[in-house]
């Protein structure tokens, strides 16, 4: 990573503003943290720092709060949990800003951990506000950047904040750009990707830039309706962008012309009804009725792409086979990750949806690297530069 992380700094009896990524799923009835894989993520910072005998006052947000304050969306959810995993109390502010945010500051002492509440309840946060970067950055004396998955954000908390404070990568920032920056530049081939969700406009970008670098490009989910259209195939009902079928006829070229092998589903799961109780059947792709859609991958497109994915050394995989979230049409993606969890090669999940469906199975331990960032790993594995990795300070 060319830019300074927070082993560059000396941080000992300093008050240090470190951003941390704490946007975790919580139970609206009970209050409870249904996943803590992102707090748990940003503990080897925490502790660097601690161990360091810094200040550490952490900043994040949860949800989109709108500038408004949602008592379902703050982080004092966090707090006991986050106390319990670094085994050392964590005091808490009701807000991250103003005199009582400044007097918690004050009285803190080497060692101590303070959490702010949620950085989005303030509208100034998501607009870059100079005075609200002022604000934030009064309460340290050092900035620690550690919240990958909201680096693509033009934020104060991720870039406004660094205009007033030395700032520099936390450990897992550093791991997350060094990670999927090695994919970019030098993946063990074979490199296999397979890509998922609903709409090819969200990865054409990262397609184009990943191309010339691919052996194996496997496309499945809603977006593969797309390629499946602009190759002339019937899709029934399927949902389709219209305007980007000359994009997915193009892109089916460029990896022509690259030598990579690109595989569509052979068969696929249809239905009339999308819902739990909907009939459903699995017909070849040349066989879609005109009155269904598709809603998952089958049997042979899963037999298929494990037999590509088997041949790779390096997959990297970012969204979801079918409409997972209902049972009957979540066999495919689960049996992406099986496969993914099972083979001999180096595993890089793409964030997001494709890492919680992981997590929540149990097989994120299985897998070589689970990013934290769907939305921040889709943009740098598209050649775009992060924000909040760009404002730091260069080695």
């Amino acid at each position: 990573m060319h830019k300074k992380t927070v082993r560059d700094i000396d941080v000992a009896g300093k008050r240090v503003f470190l951003r941390t990524d704490f946007n975790v799923p919580i139970d609206d009835k009970t209050g409870r943290i249904m996943d803590d894989s992102r707090i748990q993520a940003s503990v080897p910072t925490i502790q660097y720092l601690l161990n360091h005998n810094a200040r550490v006052i952490l900043a994040s947000h949860i949800g989109r709060p709108k500038g408004v304050f949602d008592p379902k969306m703050s982080l004092s959810h966090v707090v006991a949990r986050l106390s319990g995993i670094l085994g050392k109390p964590v005091a808490f502010t009701r807000d991250c800003i103003g005199p009582e945010v400044e007097a918690a500051v004050n009285i803190m002492r080497d060692g101590d951990v303070l959490l702010l509440e949620n950085l989005r309840f303030h509208k100034e946060e998501e607009k870059d506000d100079p005075v609200f970067a002022r604000q934030l950055a009064k309460l340290a004396e050092a900035y620690v950047n550690d919240a990958f998955g909201t680096a693509h954000r033009n934020h104060v908390s991720m870039v406004g904040i660094t205009r007033h404070l030395p700032a520099v990568a936390g450990l897992l920032l550093e791991k997350e750009i060094d990670t999927l920056g090695d994919l970019l530049k030098h993946p063990a081939h074979p490199f296999g990707t397979l890509l998922g969700g609903a709409k090819v406009s969200d990865k054409v970008a990262l397609m184009e830039n990943m191309m010339s670098k691919v052996d194996f490009l496997l496309i499945g989910g809603g977006m593969a309706a797309t390629f499946l259209k602009a190759k002339g195939y019937e899709i029934g009902q399927s949902l389709y962008e219209e305007d980007r079928l000359h994009v997915a006829e193009n892109l089916i070229k460029k990896v022509d012309g690259n030598g990579a092998r690109l595989t569509l589903p052979v068969d696929a799961m249809v239905t009339e009804d999308i819902s739990e109780n909907g009939a459903y059947q699995v017909v070849d792709i040349t066989q879609i009725p005109k009155n269904m859609k598709i809603v998952d991958i089958g049997p042979k497109t899963i037999d298929k792409f494990s037999k590509e994915l088997q041949k790779c050394q390096t997959v990297f995989w970012n969204g979801p086979m079918g409409i997972y979230e209902i049972p009957q049409y979540s066999h495919g993606t689960s049996s992406m990750a099986w496969i993914l969890a099972g083979i001999d090669a180096a595993t890089i999940i793409g964030g997001g949806s494709t890492a919680e469906l992981v997590i929540n199975m149990g097989l994120a331990g299985k897998m070589s690297f689970v990013s934290t960032g769907g939305g921040a790993s889709m943009s740098f594995l598209s050649g775009k530069k992060l924000p909040g990795v760009e404002s730091l300070l260069d080695k």
